[in-house]
């Protein structure tokens, strides 16, 4: 996953999301189109990932948030640094395994985090911030290279046989960074583990979503590990037509059910600091950015960028709704995590459906917003 590291200021963690209904004017530097939100759901404050590649957890994090708010849970916030410290021996244990032949970084994509909270739980923000709270993940980088040294150093002083307690020193360099994460703790009066608490207040079993993408290069109506490099565990992606993938995104978001989305952002036409997104196939359309029509996406544009890896998985998101501009365009609703003080939305951007439609990787939601027939077909 590229670094966008330009945005990843450290403001506040703040924010309300957009209310329903709301009518939003957009401080653009050009013609300042209207937005009128046509459905937005629940979701928490936009939080800042720091100077780390992080996003997979932050947006994945929020979805999950978002599904406990409709739980009637008074506001959720969980540790997303509870999730990077296991799923850090998590790729470790798959990287020795394979003798190095694998990914060992700070990436990861949606269903990972998922598969952390079946496996090893969820603990409450205010439990297990990490040293330095805010500003914990900001040594991400740093703290992988020791990791990945280390993990390198012990491959190559051990060519036949891994000693057992290699996880001991691998811990000591993740406690340094991040501190030691509790195997129980106190919670409202009550003691949990991170697994109980996940059982009682956690909705994210990774049986209960579905990842959903759109390419020419597999057979649609079929799954597949989506060939991206932060896919380390070769989580699988129903493949659908490009116009059935988008339907189906934004009837999830009309039935009330947030994405997590990964997309490419390192391209002209994803503009935070004027908190829109359209898709720019030349440099002239940047002169009216606000106001002009973009062109028709197709499923052979976006294979071809994918293709030649113009489209990366740069960064995740959350869309939590929809709106429509002046003119009837619709966009989807999208909460960053780069906190609150780029662009005029407050740590939201809105994303025209052109601009989905080319820059996708692709999408996780929770199967209850997927047509029960698109279900079946995907055999889950």
């Amino acid at each position: 996953m590229k670094q966008i590291a330009s945005f990843l200021v450290l403001s506040a963690i703040a924010a309300k999301a957009f209310s329903q209904e709301q009518t939003i004017k957009v401080n653009l530097d050009v013609t300042k189109p209207q937005f009128t939100v046509v459905k937005n759901n629940q979701a928490t404050p936009v939080k800042n990932q720091g100077n780390s590649g992080t996003c997979w957890c932050f947006a994945t994090t929020s979805l999950v948030e978002s599904e406990m708010l409709s739980r009637k849970e008074k506001d959720p916030d969980l540790s997303e640094v509870y999730t990077v410290y296991n799923l850090y021996i998590d790729k470790a244990e798959k990287y020795i395994r394979r003798r190095g032949n694998t990914r060992f970084t700070e990436g990861g994509i949606q269903q990972d985090v998922l598969f952390s909270t079946d496996n090893f739980g969820s603990v409450p923000q205010e439990v297990y911030p990490g040293i330095g709270r805010d500003t914990v993940l900001n040594h991400d980088g740093e703290m992988e290279t020791k990791l990945k040294a280390y993990l390198d150093n012990l491959l190559k002083s051990n060519p036949d046989t891994i000693p057992t307690n290699w996880k001991v020193n691998f811990k000591s360099i993740l406690n340094g960074y991040l501190g030691e994460p509790p195997a129980t703790f106190n919670y409202n009066g009550k003691t949990y583990t991170p697994k109980s608490y996940a059982e009682q207040f956690v909705p994210s079993k990774l049986s209960s979503y579905i990842g959903l993408t759109s390419f020419k290069h597999h057979p649609y109506n079929t799954s597949f590990a989506i060939e991206v490099p932060d896919n380390y565990n070769s989580n699988m992606f129903y493949n659908l037509p490009l116009n059935e993938f988008i339907k189906s995104v934004k009837t999830a978001v009309m039935q009330g059910y947030t994405v997590a989305w990964d997309a490419d952002v390192s391209n002209k036409g994803f503009q935070m600091k004027k908190g829109l997104a359209k898709w720019v196939d030349n440099d002239d359309e940047l002169k009216d950015f606000a106001a002009f029509t973009e062109k028709v996406p197709t499923a052979e544009i976006r294979q071809d960028l994918f293709d030649r890896q113009v489209t990366q998985d740069d960064h995740l998101m959350q869309i939590t709704g929809i709106a429509k501009d002046s003119k009837g365009n619709e966009y989807f609703v999208v909460k960053n995590s780069w906190g609150t003080g780029i662009g005029p939305l407050a740590g939201y951007i809105y994303v025209s459906m052109p601009y989905f439609a080319i820059n996708t990787i692709s999408v996780v939601v929770n199967k209850k917003a997927i047509s029960p027939t698109l279900i079946a077909k995907a055999g889950e």
